[in-house]
């Protein structure tokens, strides 16, 4: 599971002495009681039934000024695109409350007892190639933007390790990989193998330490599931786009020797992708079985440790996208996919899976 938090609504600068606190070089930080039983409540949930949570870290502007001040990067726009800037790791106080906060946090959902629920990984922000949208610092080089944030990356890493030897933290990448996205420019948006060989190389150069990648192999057209289709996904190393297409050409770029930990390859999620539902007789089988393709290439690939699919019901705000299991609307009634979904990894698997090979153009899975 990937679940959103936002730093934003857990930091309670305020200090009321009611909220829990956490003690960091001398300082005492407090949180809000009531978002912090609510996401507790979802990771013990999962946890407790062996699900493996990521935690999505995110910073949306809130409208408090002392809480936007003391996270939100001083150089984002006024009015970010849905509302998500850069942290603040650029201040005194915004530095102290961001390294404080990641320390509760990994204090928290690591412990042994498991009172809170348990949480394995931590991405840090969403889709940083394409800041803008998801991560915004304002009109800045890719260079500028890489730098900031492989300095937040390796504050949040301290802090989790003083906490946890184990839980991992991950880059958050679209599915751009020699291309950037098209609706920015220059200062917008980033190649994602561009930025992610300069934060490789840069945190090198500044001591390298285990960090790891979430990626998001959308189709080239989120409106069209057919990703066997896609044209810029290509098997070579400089290909426009990595999707569920030619997603081994990930696996392969991390085994690239100046991609290594320590010789060993670098861990791979897919912490957010899903298929969309065509307005069409047949959408939901083309719907269900690119899934079914995706999931058996992804079972295929060692260096993928999850698949985690975006989402369980459509939503009515997703910009027309029906990404779902189950549609929006009374009763959440199930689509062919849920069956999949569901028959996955058990052995009904192949019964499941068989309607969806003509529709792929396979004969056979292996």
């Amino acid at each position: 599971a990937a679940l959103n938090i936002n730093l934003s609504a857990l930091i309670d600068p305020a200090g009321d002495h009611q909220n829990p606190s956490w003690r960091s070089e001398g300082k005492t930080y407090h949180f809000r009681r009531a978002y912090l039983s609510q996401i507790d409540s979802q990771i013990r949930a999962l946890s407790e039934k062996g699900v493996l949570v990521n935690l999505i870290v995110l910073a949306y502007q809130s409208g408090d000024p002392q809480v936007d001040q003391l996270l939100l990067h001083p150089s984002a726009v006024a009015k970010p695109p849905n509302r998500l800037c850069a942290f603040n790791t650029v201040t005194g106080a915004g530095r102290k409350w961001f390294v404080a906060t990641l320390e509760f946090m990994a204090e928290r959902w690591s412990h042994p007892d498991r009172k809170h629920g348990r949480v394995v990984g931590y991405i840090l922000g969403n889709e940083v190639n394409s800041h803008w949208w998801w991560s915004n610092m304002g009109h800045v080089s890719m260079k500028e933007f890489a730098d900031d944030y492989l300095h937040a990356f390796r504050l949040a890493h301290d802090a989790i390790r003083r906490a946890s030897s184990w839980a991992r933290v991950y880059v958050s990448l679209d599915h751009h990989w020699s291309i950037r996205y098209a609706a920015g420019d220059q200062q917008q948006a980033f190649s994602g193998r561009a930025f992610l060989d300069y934060f490789a190389k840069s945190a090198r150069q500044g001591g390298d330490f285990d960090w790891h990648l979430a990626y998001h192999p959308y189709p080239e057209n989120l409106r069209d599931p057919r990703f066997w289709n896609d044209v810029s996904a290509t098997p070579t190393l400089d290909t426009p786009r990595i999707t569920f297409k030619n997603i081994e050409v990930l696996c392969r770029y991390l085994r690239r020797p100046e991609m290594l930990d320590n010789g060993t390859p670098r861990r791979i999620i897919l912490s957010e992708q899903g298929f969309h539902t065509p307005n069409t007789a047949d959408g939901e089988l083309i719907q269900a079985a690119a899934y079914c393709y995706a999931y058996k290439k992804i079972e295929s690939l060692s260096g993928i440790d999850a698949f985690i699919l975006h989402r369980h019901v459509d939503h009515p705000h997703e910009g027309g996208l029906l990404l779902g299991l189950r549609r929006w609307g009374e009763g959440r009634p199930k689509k062919k996919i849920y069956d999949c979904f569901e028959a996955a990894d058990t052995p009904q698997w192949e019964r499941e899976f068989e309607f969806a090979l003509p529709i792929v153009g396979l004969r056979q899975w292996n």
